[in-house]
């Protein structure tokens, strides 16, 4: 079989994967696909109304509606990915009976399912936000595309590193909701790197989540209000994320039972 016809023939298997795994998890009707963009937005809203009675239209210089939009979007692209991918294998384990299935494709599957998820979500809370007057387009549309694909690549690499490590150690699987809630003050979802004092600012910034986020937040943002982020840092950290899950996942059949 040549490479093309290798890689023709996956492409079908996870075309396939998704349209099943699209109606086990929303259903025929797709109300459950609609939930995932109305939970965002919900949220979002929900949030601004809170913020508007307690806090000033602008914090630190910065508009609350942006602001709150872009940190949750990308904190939900990166628990979502995360969440979803640690039970994958378990949830498909009869589909790797079949050979041409195998279980790179099933990660791969629910995490692309993932991302779209999430960009779809991404772009009605933008559209919603910007009919309500609570945000503006992008300044950036290059900034704004980059750091989201940034964050999909980091959150890919994190999703499957703890997925493949919660199969080898029961213990991981259950640090795994402590670690999502451990993203929510690291990953600079709810601040600026800029609000951070200077001393611990290069520190802070060797993790790669907020790289993804100022990127984005400068996309939207625009030039005015200081962002820090190095993408080539981002871009390699995501990367030795997913050689290591590829690494931890090459026996991850032999450590599930095939029905």
């Amino acid at each position: 079989m040549s490479s093309f016809e290798f890689a023709a023939r996956n492409v079908r298997v996870i075309k396939a994967l998704m349209l099943r795994e699209t109606i086990t998890r929303f259903g025929r009707e797709g109300l459950g696909f609609l939930w995932l963009i109305g939970e965002p937005l919900m949220f979002c809203i929900g949030v601004l109304v809170m913020w508007s009675l307690l806090k000033p239209e602008y914090e630190h210089g910065v508009r609350l509606g942006p602001f709150v939009m872009t940190g949750y979007m990308c904190l939900l692209l990166l628990r979502h990915q995360s969440a979803y991918s640690l039970g994958a294998l378990q949830g498909n384990i009869g589909l790797l009976y079949h050979r041409q299935i195998n279980v790179l494709s099933v990660y791969i599957t629910r995490n692309l399912l993932e991302f779209l998820g999430s960009t779809a979500a991404f772009v009605v809370v933008y559209v919603v936000l910007i009919i309500l007057g609570q945000v503006t387009p992008p300044k950036d549309w290059g900034l704004l595309l980059s750091g989201w694909m940034i964050m999909c690549w980091i959150s890919t690499g994190f999703a499957l590193s703890l997925a493949a490590l919660s199969l080898r150690s029961e213990v991981m699987e259950r640090l795994v909701p402590l670690i999502q809630y451990t993203l929510i003050p690291i990953s600079g979802a709810f601040f600026m790197v800029e609000w951070i004092p200077d001393k611990y600012r290069e520190p802070y910034l060797l993790l790669p989540f907020p790289h993804g986020i100022e990127m984005v937040r400068a996309g939207v943002f625009g030039e005015f209000v200081p962002t820090h982020f190095n993408a080539w840092y981002a871009i390699m950290f995501g990367g030795v994320l997913n050689f290591a899950a590829l690494i931890l996942l090459a026996d991850a059949r032999s450590r599930v039972d095939i029905e």
